[in-house]
């Protein structure tokens, strides 16, 4: 068998193990599921009312220029603001449990076990990934829902509007890349559990939910020079929704910005994930 044929053959295999473990623990898919749906309501309608995007929205001639798009001050307005970032957020969030089964297997002598097989240590990597991928799809699909319930609407053209969903969709495997390194490198179940509370700044320190304009100077430039914050200014750029603009590269260049730290992701922490893998124990 060749190289490549026994990498496609080991990543459905791995592909297949983790999506059976979703099945049998339909909670997990579940709330998987639910959490992109409470986040709407969360940030939509709590905090909506209390939120300015400025310089987005037609209706004030701002920064998107896409007729018939909300107010930028208005709470559908901000709801437009905000459904690229939580989509974003979803990408992030691969980090997590990737991070948490990685360090489990690891924990529970599951890597080990993999490792003294005949297999490609890549192909079983990549066979979780892809796995997370699929998962992510249906998230992504039911937040977008979601949001079109609530108002949001993509107002580009389809074409921009299945780029921003690619993107997405790239940023999320890139994550799962890093969660999958995070959770080799822990080697223990509680340990990577405990380190999921260092991805929520990752994910607050960003123009997801807020305006960079209002924080101060020091903190907007890392919050416009977070990867996650390139993601949703480009989600925002290729919907057609409103955003507030902003002077750093990524922000003014939001597109190319975050296929390049998708591609520095993945570049670095791809082979990483795979020689850790490769080496553990030894």
């Amino acid at each position: 068998m060749s190289v490549l044929a026994s990498l496609a053959v080991d990543a459905w295999s791995s592909m297949l193990r983790v999506l059976l473990h979703y099945r049998r623990s339909p909670g997990l898919l579940a709330v998987s599921l639910a959490v992109p749906v409470l986040m709407v309501v969360v940030f939509g309608y709590v905090f909506g009312s209390a939120i300015t995007v400025p310089g987005g929205g037609a209706g004030a001639a701002g920064a998107t220029g896409v007729p018939g798009a909300a107010g930028a001050g208005s709470v559908d307005g901000y709801r437009e603001f905000l459904m690229p970032g939580l989509f974003a957020m979803v990408a992030v969030n691969g980090i997590m449990p990737t991070m948490v089964g990685a360090a489990r297997d690891v924990g529970r002598g599951v890597t080990d076990r993999l490792r003294s097989m005949a297999v490609s240590r890549t192909g079983l990597l990549l066979g979780q990934t892809l796995a997370d991928l699929l998962v992510s799809v249906v998230v992504l699909a039911l937040l977008a829902a979601v949001g079109l319930v609530v108002g949001w609407r993509i107002r580009g053209g389809a074409a921009d509007a299945a780029g921003a969903f690619g993107l997405l969709l790239l940023f999320r495997f890139a994550m799962t890349w890093v969660g999958l390194l995070l959770g080799l490198a822990v080697g223990k179940e509680e340990a990577a559990g405990q380190l999921v509370v260092a991805v929520f700044p990752l994910a607050m320190v960003t123009n997801a939910f807020v305006p960079t304009g209002g924080m101060p100077g020091w903190l907007a430039a890392v919050a416009e020079w977070n990867p996650m914050s390139a993601v949703v200014q480009a989600g925002r750029d290729l919907f057609g929704n409103p955003f507030a603009p902003a002077a750093a590269w990524p922000m003014q260049h939001a597109v190319p910005a975050a296929l390049l730290w998708c591609a520095v992701l993945l570049l670095v922490c791809g082979p990483f994930a795979v020689r850790k893998f490769a080496t553990h124990g030894t």
